[in-house]
């Protein structure tokens, strides 16, 4: 069943995406946020690591994935980065039926957590997962004929590598479909001149270069750590 993301829920809430709004205005959203009960666990689960809880999504963007992965009526998406599972959770779980997400980590105890959070989603059957690089992965399915296969793709791995996933990701979409991309806003960052590290400029770089490609239709949402939602023309 689902059931909001209650301020209950709050401390296993990064402090990052809290600190964006009022308190009382996230939690207000989070009361209007659904989440599985798996979700739920699998990110509460999550915020008990001892590094690497910042990494999950938020819920209200996990919420906002299912949105559009159900609009789209997709069968077949891609996650590059999938970490404990969280946001796989919400794709699989709204992919048609029958359909498959091919879900790419290279981390294989992130990898390990993440399938025994689809069995007990019972999404199992519906994630494809694959271990390695995603670059190398998302290669294979591109020699293997899959060039515009792909209903929906999202980003939230390394961000030095995010330009050579779009480009992989926007051949493998099909036209009319959708490549998200999170952490656009990198906690403020990109925003900030006064930041200038190597990660944060490859952020404002791909930022830059998403805002001015014609080959698709784009919108950074606010939402989360700012996500670039992407319509392949």
């Amino acid at each position: 069943g689902e059931g909001p993301a209650t301020a209950s829920n709050a401390a296993a809430l990064s402090a990052a995406f809290e600190a964006r709004r009022p308190q009382r205005e996230y939690e207000y959203l989070l009361a209007h946020t659904r989440e599985g009960e798996a979700a739920a666990r699998c990110r509460e689960e999550t915020a008990q690591r001892p590094r690497g809880a910042n990494m999950l999504s938020s819920p209200e963007q996990c919420a906002l994935l299912r949105v559009l992965v159900r609009s789209l009526r997709a069968k077949r998406a891609i996650e590059v980065g999938v970490f404990t599972g969280y946001s796989a959770l919400a794709i699989a779980d709204a992919l048609e039926e029958g359909g498959v997400l091919v879900a790419c980590e290279k981390s294989g105890e992130a990898l390990e957590t993440a399938v025994g959070h689809f069995e007990d989603a019972g999404v199992s059957h519906r994630v494809d997962a694959r271990l390695g690089a995603a670059v190398e992965t998302l290669d294979g399915l591109l020699d293997a004929g899959e060039e515009g296969a792909y209903d929906f793709a999202y980003i939230d791995a390394d961000k030095r590598g995010y330009m050579a996933y779009y480009e992989q990701c926007l051949r493998l979409v099909r036209p009319g479909g959708l490549v998200v991309v999170d952490n656009c806003l990198w906690y403020g960052k990109c925003a900030d001149p006064s930041v200038d590290d190597k990660t944060t400029e490859a952020m404002r770089a791909f930022n830059d270069f998403a805002f001015a490609d014609e080959r698709v239709d784009y919108s950074l949402v606010p939402v989360g750590d700012g996500m670039a939602v992407c319509h392949v023309r």
